[in-house]
């Protein structure tokens, strides 16, 4: 069936093979690396607070516990291992938002060249750079809305043995709503318009973004989760979605 579950998946995992093509390359760089000089920062002023730290604790413990500054580093090591795992794809997103609707907006160019979307002036660019953030607050308001009630569930005796599978599907259909609105928003489709595109598909949608949640998941690949979900929905918005639009 063409909007299978396994096909969204697909789109995913071909948009990770996208991301080393030229003309793709850069818009995947610059936030890349401007999340790995700010993570990098947080762990270099970590490190240095830590060592000021372990350095008193080794002041007054004995030494017959001298042992324990080594507990603590491991203990420092773990903490930030667990920060980069979780904290990375949001506060990835938060930055690398502004270059999303342009590699989106590159993909379609590539795969489409007759889309008829045209590069918009320099003034547009730079408010849709500055207004980004704001349309991410809107998106996560309506994704707090959906855990709400799965965090209720999940307090609840008996249901509650429901609660990983609700998560894992309100999480990918989350994900899939994220990512598709670049393709989407660069067609002019608001919100509401997005998710009843994506209703129409769910299980498409469910497909691509459990795939994008798995990725996530994994440690290294996590970083290239997000470009790759971008590309994979551009390429799933020109081959399965724009026909319904």
């Amino acid at each position: 069936m063409k909007n299978s579950f396994t096909r969204g998946a697909g789109y995913v995992l071909t948009g990770l093979r996208w991301l080393p093509k030229a003309g793709v390359r850069g818009f995947v760089a610059i936030p890349l690396l401007i999340n790995t000089l700010l993570f990098g920062g947080g762990i270099w002023l970590g490190a240095s607070q830590l060592q000021r730290l372990d350095q008193a604790v080794q002041g007054w413990l004995p030494d017959w516990l001298a042992w324990l500054h080594w507990l603590l580093w491991l203990l420092f090591v773990l903490t930030m291992l667990v920060v980069i795992f979780y904290a990375f794809s949001l506060v990835a997103n938060a930055i690398a938002a502004p270059f999303n609707g342009l590699l989106a907006e590159r993909v379609e160019k590539m795969v489409n060249p007759d889309s008829g979307i045209q590069p918009p002036p320099a003034e547009s660019s730079w408010r849709d750079l500055l207004f980004s953030p704001l349309a991410e607050l809107r998106k996560l308001l309506y994704f707090i809305g959906w855990a709400i009630p799965v965090v209720v569930v999940s307090f609840v005796p008996a249901a509650n043995v429901a609660a990983p599978v609700l998560w894992v599907v309100s999480t990918s259909w989350m994900l899939a709503l994220e990512y598709a609105d670049y393709p989407l928003g660069n067609r002019g489709l608001n919100l509401q318009a997005q998710r009843g595109l994506l209703r129409q598909h769910w299980l498409l949608a469910l497909g691509f973004g459990g795939m994008t949640l798995l990725l996530t998941l994994i440690p290294v690949l996590n970083f290239l989760a997000m470009p790759a979900a971008v590309v994979g929905a551009t390429l799933m918005w020109n081959q399965e979605l724009s026909g319904s639009a």
